[in-house]
């Protein structure tokens, strides 16, 4: 799209961070995110760093009817931004935490691994992701599933007040006192309603873990599955475990050990004792024999370790579907399309265990879609993979997916199977509110109500 110099002009004199269009030298080192499954190629990318350089970019792109698209570290990709206005947000990445009222403040831009690596000297634990790399906005503001949910429940369930940008430019303090019907959307509604520069959250009372993960042989997926969906249903909200199903390529990233094989990995978060820990371990130790064994007492700051995600850029699609049970029915179904001998070419078939928290209100009711689900089923695929197994897996399906599962352009149209048809309605009458011609649209969109 062709933009008047005067504009563009304009929009650099009120900006403290960069601006790049398709011709200049550092466009093409703005653009990548972790996930390179989609490629945005915007008209401008504002490298913003404050509140005032985002609203300064959203009230430009509104004056050239721009869409708007946000990265900060680019996990969780869906509609990549093929014209309109890219901002950029990972420069804004402050991080502060109270020890005295638990909670923590970030900018836009800030990863776990920051506020992970801020709260532990206070004996404290933000609700992060399985990746200490994953962005803290985004991730919140898709609901936040992690190692202390059953504990502790959905991370966007303790976000207590959010900075935000709105279409018409302008900044708010979003609290459940001011604009409550936009607080309540922010939190499970993602990035649909504007761009957050500051959320402050609770943090938990954790400093440490018995945790880590048990490899074992592929040829042993159906013992170790059928073993943990038994023993899942019997275990404390402190526990929180998923098994995957790892199909890793050779390549020096990955551990050796796992390098083109097939295995199964159990993944164990117990906040608990040590000592009670090792008893409520024991039946997944004794189902098998495991290639590796690193699951023992560890200071929350290794919780990365647990679930050892890729820490470089790669990509992959993201899809899931909740289930609403697990039974031997089921974990049968799945290893046939999932286990040895399969014809399944997923990098990673995972099962999470929800319940516990995850499954009752937020104390300030939000728009996260999915706590009917007693598990997750999340897959990811190299580019061009079709979805198999969870297509074999309906039966057991709510009919809902988990937003922050989701990722690359097949699933953009996705937002509409996250929430309960009122709980949809509700997030459409909110974004015709503040964004009634859709610019922030270029993700999992929820189109505003007419």
């Amino acid at each position: 799209m062709d933009i008047a110099e005067s504009a563009m002009d304009g929009l650099v004199a009120r900006l403290k961070g960069e601006v790049f269009t398709p011709q200049d030298a550092g466009y093409a080192r703005e653009l990548p995110g972790f996930n390179r499954i989609g490629q945005h190629r915007p008209d401008v990318i504002v490298a913003a760093q404050s509140a005032e350089d985002v609203s300064a970019a959203v009230s430009f792109a509104a004056r050239q009817g721009l869409p708007i698209a946000v990265q900060a570290t680019g996990h969780g990709i869906a509609a990549p931004a093929l014209g309109g206005v890219l901002v950029s947000t990972r420069r804004m990445n402050a991080v502060a935490v109270d020890p005295v009222t638990r909670t923590a403040y970030v900018e836009a831009g800030a990863q776990w691994h920051q506020v992970i690596a801020a709260a532990a000297p206070h004996g404290l634990a933000p609700l992060n992701g399985s990746s200490p790399l994953v962005g803290v906005v985004g991730y919140t503001l898709g609901g936040g599933l992690g190692p202390l949910g059953r504990q502790y429940g959905f991370a966007a369930d303790h976000v207590t007040c959010i900075e935000l940008v709105t279409a018409d430019g302008g900044v708010r303090q979003v609290t459940r006192d001011r604009h409550p019907d936009l607080f309540w959307a922010l939190r499970g509604g993602k990035g649909n309603f504007g761009i957050v520069t500051g959320l402050w959250f609770g943090l938990m009372p954790v400093r440490r873990l018995y945790g880590g993960g048990l490899h074992f042989p592929g040829e042993q997926a159906a013992q170790v599955l059928h073993t943990w969906r038994r023993w899942s249903a019997t275990v404390p909200e402190e526990m929180t475990s998923s098994v995957s199903l790892l199909r890793l390529p050779d390549v020096p990233d990955v551990p050796e050990f796992l390098r083109g094989v097939f295995a199964a990995h159990v993944r164990i978060s117990f906040t608990g004792r040590a000592e009670e820990g090792e008893r409520l371990v024991r039946p997944l130790r004794e189902c098998g024999t495991p290639l590796a064994d690193s699951v023992a007492e560890m200071p929350y700051t290794a919780v990365g370790d647990i679930h050892q995600d890729p820490a470089h850029p790669l990509p992959y699609h993201e899809r899931n579907i909740m289930l609403r049970e697990l039974g031997s029915q089921a974990v049968e179904a799945l290893l046939r399309v999932a286990g040895a001998g399969s014809s399944c070419g997923d990098l990673m078939v995972e099962v999470r265990h929800l319940g516990g928290a995850l499954a009752r209100p937020a104390e300030v009711p939000n728009a996260v879609g999915v706590r009917e689900g007693a598990y997750t089923l999340s897959t990811l695929s190299a580019p061009g993979s079709p979805d198999v197994v969870l297509g074999a897996m309906e039966e057991w399906g709510t009919g809902r997916r988990y937003l922050n599962f989701l990722a690359g352009a097949d699933t953009a149209g996705s937002a509409a199977e996250c929430f309960a048809p009122e709980t949809l309605s509700r997030l459409a009458r909110v974004k015709a509110a503040v964004d009634p011609d859709n610019l922030f649209r270029l993700n999992h969109n929820i189109a505003p109500l007419p």
